[in-house]
């Protein structure tokens, strides 16, 4: 994001960021062990939120306050798992952004692994404030063919807007995807860091490389 020095100050002294806010994350699922949803100093969930936590071996707690699973109706993936819980990664990450880490009591409902069949619905029965959908294509659609435009324009006339990565692709200008007016769209970026680590080979030499898993203390 480019911050750093006092305003990474002023954001970390914020405390009521986000204060009530339930955001509805569609995407691959989520992990709710991980650190970033620890819910640790917040209230219940707000009283207009009507959603749930139906999900097997899956708990939910003040942070991740509901959870489902959108299925396909085939076969799951090789090493998926039946309901919202990530296997893959990328929910919980993109969960992470907005309602993770530093935004305080911002409400996260998780709805994970499937289509957009009955998600945007069920979000806006449930009553969340915001749409994050970091899922793209590498085509544009016309709107009354397009899913996600249909699904988050149903969604901003009843006052929920939809966040919506702006492609998979790039770096032409028709590869941008997510073209709908009510959406926003936001574009990928990078950052000037890695994570590294230590490997000692046969001979004892030690390596380099980039390491796939976090940190323990990262969050």
């Amino acid at each position: 994001m480019g911050l750093y020095g006092f305003s990474t100050k002023r954001i970390r002294r914020v405390k009521q960021v986000g204060s009530n806010i339930v955001v509805g994350v569609f995407d691959s699922g989520i992990w709710p062990e991980s650190p970033s949803f620890n819910d640790k100093g917040f209230d219940p969930p707000p009283s207009k939120w009507k959603g749930t936590c139906s999900a097997f071996n899956f708990t939910c707690n003040r942070k991740i306050i509901g959870a489902r699973a959108y299925h396909i109706g085939r076969p799951l993936p090789h090493g998926d798992v039946e309901g919202p819980r990530d296997t893959d990664g990328h929910g919980t990450h993109c969960a992470s952004i907005a309602p993770g880490g530093l935004v305080n009591k911002a409400s996260l409902n998780g709805l994970g692994l499937g289509t957009a069949r009955g998600a945007f619905d069920d979000a806006i029965s449930d009553g969340v404030d915001i749409i994050s959908l970091s899922v793209g294509g590498n085509i544009s659609r016309k709107y009354f063919r397009d899913p996600i435009a249909i699904g988050s324009f149903h969604a901003i006339q009843n006052n929920i807007l939809t966040s919506n990565s702006a492609g998979n692709w790039g770096p032409n200008v028709y590869t941008v995807t997510s073209l709908s007016p009510w959406l926003l769209s936001v574009a990928a970026s990078t950052m000037d860091r890695k994570f590294v680590t230590k490997v000692q080979i046969g001979n004892k030499r030690s390596i380099q490389h980039l390491n796939p898993h976090k940190p323990s203390r990262f969050t």
